[in-house]
């Protein structure tokens, strides 16, 4: 069953169930990799890579991927 969940802000429909499994089908399309350094928070609340298979996806969440900037 599909949810909508807002990454970044942008509306996205997923089949994902686990935040771990969004990310690994969604994130190389954003220029990232699940071994790339970014942070990842669901309803504002930081998810740990540790925790991330164990974070479940409902229709509505709101996902943010930061990622660090290099440079001065």
């Amino acid at each position: 069953m599909s949810i909508e969940i807002f990454v970044n802000g942008q509306a996205e429909r997923t089949d994902a169930t686990d935040l771990l499994a969004f990310l690994s089908q969604h994130i190389p399309g954003r220029g990232l990799s699940l071994t790339a350094a970014f942070a990842c928070a669901v309803n504002n609340q930081f998810a740990p890579r540790a925790a991330w298979a164990r974070t479940p996806l409902n229709d509505g969440d709101r996902i943010d991927l930061i990622a660090p900037i290099t440079g001065g």
